[in-house]
């Protein structure tokens, strides 16, 4: 079994674990290490793992990589982004490890850190032990304890008060190995008071193995500042991508994320977002297509902390074949948490009768003074939008497109950056079409070759 394997590992590999970080980091890994081992994997008796299921996956024999890999990789080679126009700050994690073109980590002149959480340990340990593991809840949910315990590297962004960084933050996660890993990828951004980051973070495999990937990042966010994160998800059938996003926010800060999921094996992402001060916002937004029998799973949860607080969730999915999904929405607004507005919404088709989706959107109110909806649909293609189409001229495979096109275009519309939403419209169409496979076009790895941008490929007839 895979817990007796980490057990092993763990208690072998203490020295690099443990050994190499301050007393307060090796006491937190200890107690997440003693927890993961008490609670053990998620399993589908748990409310909000029932319709995930780790059993077969947990059974495979996984490798840890406890260091770096020695291999000669030509980053440049690895990854060559020819994304028209994005012009971002690119760091790269291998199997796990910070890999740096230069440095392990980067002082800017405006005094923005990036670099390997590694090394951030050692040269920045007063900002690092400030905020590492405390937006993380090791006493209570498994996972995030064994990312804790067994987390040695990841990428680390420091971005100081009145700092408005231009350029987004490209980060790519590459497994690249001929055996079966497991890696534990720790991140830690930390945004300081009326500063913006933007953030654009890719999965990327090159070698199609069983592997399982525990990811953790950890976001603060001070008062008045800004995060717009991007999640893109293209893998390949034999992995597992578990992700967990803790974002803590101050008082008129904003998080904004977006999930594009276009492939993978099983697919689960925890995104929980305390608002922390009064005015803190929350814009979560996602989009899943999964087909054959890919598994994608969003759990999102929303901690109402303080009064006047603002939240909005738009999910969608277009689930076809044998595909499941699933969307666990909660809220919670505290007592004290007055005036405020949150608002949930998860909608998705089903395009054959094998297709399923749990959706369960959930709303904890515990302030009298406060304006929260939810709702959930699951249904197919409008009929009546079909006939309309049909009406018109347009063959039904077109109508289809069209509609399932116009579906999606609702979350790819809020990308802010131009080069990053043109692409991601041209990978919307062609995965719809059927004609984009895991990963020779990856979202951030794209060719010359790749096909200009696509729409539709008919007129209607008026």
């Amino acid at each position: 079994m895979l817990k007796d394997k980490i057990y092993e590992d763990f208690n072998l590999n203490r020295n690099v674990l443990l050994d190499n970080f301050s007393e307060p980091i090796r006491q937190l890994k200890h107690k997440a290490f003693e927890s993961f081992v008490k609670l053990g994997f998620p399993h589908i008796k748990l409310e909000n793992w029932r319709h995930t299921n780790l059993k077969n996956i947990i059974e495979n024999d996984y490798k840890h990589c406890f260091s770096p890999s020695d291999k000669d990789v030509d980053i440049e080679q690895l990854f060559q982004c020819e994304l028209p126009e994005m012009d971002t700050y690119t760091v790269i994690q291998y199997n796990g490890w910070f890999m740096s073109r230069n440095n392990d980590i980067s002082l800017m002149d405006n005094g923005v850190i990036i670099g390997s959480l590694n090394k951030a340990f050692k040269e920045y340990p007063e900002i690092v032990e400030k905020h590492f593991g405390k937006y993380t809840a090791v006493e209570k949910r498994s996972l995030e304890a064994l990312n804790t315990a067994f987390a040695q590297d990841g990428i680390f962004i420091f971005v100081p008060d009145n700092v408005k960084l231009e350029k987004p933050i490209q980060i790519i996660n590459i497994l690249d190995a001929d055996t079966n890993l497991i890696t534990q990828p720790r991140n830690l951004f930390i945004i300081g008071k009326n500063s913006e980051l933007t953030l654009v973070h890719c999965d990327h495999s090159i070698l199609h193995r069983q592997s399982l990937i525990n990811s953790l990042s950890e976001i603060f966010i001070d008062e008045n500042g800004f995060v717009d994160h991007y999640k893109m998800q293209n893998k390949d059938a034999e992995s597992t991508l578990i992700t967990t996003i803790n974002v803590h926010v101050e008082s008129n800060a904003r998080i904004s994320t977006n999930a594009l999921i276009l492939n993978g094996g099983v697919i689960r992402n925890n995104v929980n977002v305390k608002l922390n001060g009064k005015n803190a916002q929350a814009d979560l937004k996602g989009l899943y297509l999964v087909d054959r029998k890919q598994h994608v799973d969003n759990q999102v949860f929303i901690h109402h902390a303080s009064s006047h607080c603002y939240s909005k969730q738009l999910y969608k999915g277009i689930i076809d074949d044998d595909a499941r999904a699933v969307f666990n929405g909660r809220i919670l607004v505290d007592k004290d948490a007055q005036k405020t507005d949150a608002y949930q919404t998860n909608k998705n088709i089903l395009l054959t009768d094998n297709a399923s989706v749990h959706s369960q959107p959930q709303l904890e109110i515990y302030a009298d003074d406060v304006k929260c909806s939810h709702g959930s649909t699951v249904g197919q293609l409008d009929p009546n939008a079909m006939f309309y189409l049909r009406s018109r001229g347009i063959c039904e495979h077109s109508s289809r497109m069209l509609l399932m096109y116009a579906f999606a275009s609702e979350v790819v519309d809020t990308i802010t950056i131009e080069a990053l939403k043109y692409r991601l419209d041209t990978m919307v169409s062609k995965r719809l079409k059927g004609e984009l496979s895991i990963c020779d076009q990856c979202v951030l790895h794209c060719s010359e070759k790749a096909p200009d941008f696509l729409k539709m490929d008919f007129k209607p007839i008026v």
